[in-house]
C-alpha cells in the first residue's frame, strides 16, 4: 500500500538546484509541497513550473515551502529553467530535486506500473509542520495540474488544522465554513457567540473564525 493521509513523509536526502537537501530538515516547521514531474523537457510540466513560480508569493505568504521532482539529472534541470523562464515568464524560483535513480521517486510511490514503469506521475503530496502527509492527488502525465486548487486546498488544511470546523463543497477562503459534529452546541455557542445557521443538527454553518 503507497503512503496514506496521516503517514509520516519518508525522509531522504537529495541534490536539488539550490544544492543539497535533506527533507526533514528542509520542511523544519513548514508546510511544504511537494510535487513530481516525469522528466525534463516535457511540455505539462513546462507549464506547470512556470505557473509554479508565479504563484510562489502565494504560497510564501501561507508560510508553504515549494519543492519539484524530476528524475533526470541536475545538469540537465539548468536547460530546462531556461526554457521554462523563456516560455512561461518566470524564473524558477524553487528548488527542483534531482533524482536520477529514482530513489525519492520510488519512495513516495510516485513510479506506477500501470503507467509507465520508469517515468512519474504527477504526484502532489501536501505535508503539514509535524511532517505527515495532508493530502495526494495523481493525474495522469497527459494532464496539468491545477496549483490554484492546491493552495485552495492548504487554505482549508491550515484553517481546519487551527479551529474545530470543515469546509464545505468548493469553499474558498473568506467563505462561510461547517462546526464539525464533535463540537457540541453548548461549545460552539462559547466559541460562535454570535450564532450559526443550523440546517440539520449535523449541518451548522458559522462564518470564517479568524485568527
Amino acid at each position: 500500500m503507497g503512503l496514506q493521509i496521516g503517514d509520516i513523509a519518508p525522509d531522504f536526502e537529495a541534490q536539488t538546484t539550490d544544492g543539497p537537501i535533506k527533507f526533514h530538515d528542509y520542511i523544519n516547521g513548514s508546510w511544504a509541497v511537494l510535487f513530481s514531474h516525469p522528466k525534463n523537457f516535457t511540455p505539462v510540466c513546462t507549464t506547470e513550473l512556470g505557473y509554479t513560480a508565479k504563484l510562489k508569493p502565494e504560497f510564501d505568504k501561507r508560510g508553504v515551502k515549494v519543492i519539484g521532482l524530476s528524475v533526470d539529472a541536475l545538469n540537465a534541470h539548468e536547460k530546462w529553467a531556461q526554457d521554462i523562464k523563456e516560455t512561461q515568464g518566470h524564473s524558477l524560483n524553487f528548488p527542483l530535486i534531482a533524482d536520477p535513480d529514482r530513489k525519492v521517486a520510488n519512495l513516495y510511490g510516485m513510479i506506477h506500473p500501470n503507467a509507465s514503469d520508469t517515468l512519474t506521475v504527477r504526484s502532489v503530496f501536501v505535508i503539514g509542520p509535524d511532517k505527515k502527509i495532508k493530502l495526494t492527488l495523481n493525474y495522469p502525465a497527459s494532464t496539468g495540474r491545477n496549483f490554484d486548487e492546491i493552495l485552495r486546498v492548504i487554505d482549508s488544511l491550515q484553517l481546519t488544522a487551527k479551529h474545530q470546523v470543515a469546509t464545505p463543497v468548493n469553499w474558498h477562503n473568506g467563505e462561510d465554513v461547517i462546526i464539525v459534529t464533535s463540537v457540541s452546541d453548548e461549545d460552539a455557542k462559547k466559541k460562535y457567540p454570535a450564532g450559526w445557521r443550523t440546517q440539520r443538527p449535523y449541518l451548522r454553518i458559522v462564518a470564517q473564525p479568524r485568527g
